[in-house]
């Protein structure tokens, strides 16, 4: 009790193997409260009285088990910040990533346009901020169907998007 001393203005969350597994979704959540207070535990686990009666709810970050909870921890945390208004340079960075629309991120490249023979993508140094665009949604689509297809049966798509997809499961049928 002395961890939250202010309960009522702070969420109390437990980290166990046992809890919801932790995803984007609920970063976004855990982003909107003032004031979060992670308990972990250690080896055996805690005391089940802080479950039943301090947690206001339990995370885990995924079907396996560590010595403790200082890593799932730390996992929270980094992944909440970064939704936090001002912690990111550049705000669009956290609506853009793998898993904020639902999807898998589109490819990344940098400088130079060309790399041991290595080309970025013609439409990437053309400037049409509308193809790009048009390019990023494709390719965020594709990566996700050939990765990650569960994602797809969440993920909030367009009637293009779904044109897409099925033009994709075509393509890769005709490659196959």
């Amino acid at each position: 009790q002395d961890v939250a001393p202010d309960r009522d203005q702070a969420l109390i969350v437990l980290l166990t193997p046992q809890g919801e597994t932790f995803s984007q979704k609920i970063a976004e959540e855990l982003a909107t409260y003032p004031r979060i207070v992670l308990i972990c535990g250690h080896y055996e686990g805690l005391d089940e009285r802080v479950r039943a009666h301090l947690a206001d709810r339990e995370i885990s970050i995924g079907d396996y088990v560590l010595t403790g909870g200082e890593l799932p921890a730390m996992i929270i945390v980094d992944a909440v910040a970064r939704l936090v208004p001002g912690v990111l340079g550049n705000a669009m960075s956290a609506r853009t990533d793998s898993f904020a629309t639902g999807l898998l991120e589109y490819p990344q490249y940098t400088r130079p346009a060309e790399y041991r023979n290595w080309k970025v993508p013609d439409v990437l140094i053309s400037g049409h901020h509308r193809e790009i665009d048009k390019w990023r949604r494709r390719e965020s689509l594709q990566r996700t169907l050939a990765r990650r297809p569960d994602l797809l049966k969440q993920a909030d798509l367009s009637a293009d998007d779904l044109a897409m997809i099925e033009a994709l499961k075509c393509l890769r049928e005709d490659i196959e």
